[in-house]
C-alpha cells in the first residue's frame, strides 16, 4: 500500500511539470515556417518525454528555464521510478489547437495527456493549457510554463 501511494504522489508531481497554465489568446497571422518550427519542437519535446530521452527533452527547453529545469525534475522522479520497478513507461500526448508567435516570442495552447506505468501500477492525466516559447538563434524553445 505504501508502495502505490508512493508511485501515486510521483505521478502527480509529474503529471503538475507536465501540465500548462493559462494566459490570453489573440488571433495573430504569422509565417508558417515560425509556426511549423514551434509546432515541431513541442511535438519533438513530448516525443523526448515518451521515449524517456531526457537530454533530448532538455534540448528543446531554453536552458536554466522554469520548463527545463521541470524536465530534470521529471527525470529524476522517473529515475526514482526505476529504483522500484524495471518497467517504466511514459506515454504522452499534446494536441496543438492554436499558435500565436509574437516576435521572438511564441504561445501555444494545447491539449496534453500523459500515462505513467510502472510494474502493476498506472495513473493518467489529461489538461489544456499554454506553452510559452521563445526564438533562440534560428530555432524555437520551451521556456514555460
Amino acid at each position: 500500500m505504501k508502495r502505490k501511494y508512493f508511485l501515486l504522489v510521483l505521478f502527480l508531481i509529474l503529471a503538475m511539470f507536465l501540465s500548462g497554465c493559462g494566459g490570453s489568446v489573440s488571433l495573430i497571422v504569422i509565417p508558417a515556417t515560425n509556426e511549423a518550427k514551434v509546432r515541431s519542437v513541442i511535438n519533438e519535446y513530448f516525443s523526448a518525454l515518451s521515449n524517456q530521452n531526457w537530454s533530448k527533452a532538455k534540448n528543446c527547453c531554453v536552458y536554466g528555464s522554469d520548463r527545463y529545469y521541470a524536465t530534470c525534475q521529471g527525470e529524476s522522479l522517473i529515475n526514482t521510478l526505476y529504483e522500484y520497478c524495471n518497467i517504466v513507461t511514459i506515454n504522452t500526448y499534446a494536441d496543438i489547437l492554436s499558435v500565436s508567435i509574437y516576435g521572438n516570442n511564441s504561445e501555444a495552447y494545447l491539449y496534453l495527456s500523459a500515462l505513467i506505468t510502472a510494474c502493476d501500477y498506472y495513473d493518467s492525466d489529461s489538461s489544456y493549457g499554454y506553452y510559452y516559447l521563445q526564438k533562440v538563434g534560428n530555432s524555437w524553445k520551451i521556456y514555460g510554463p
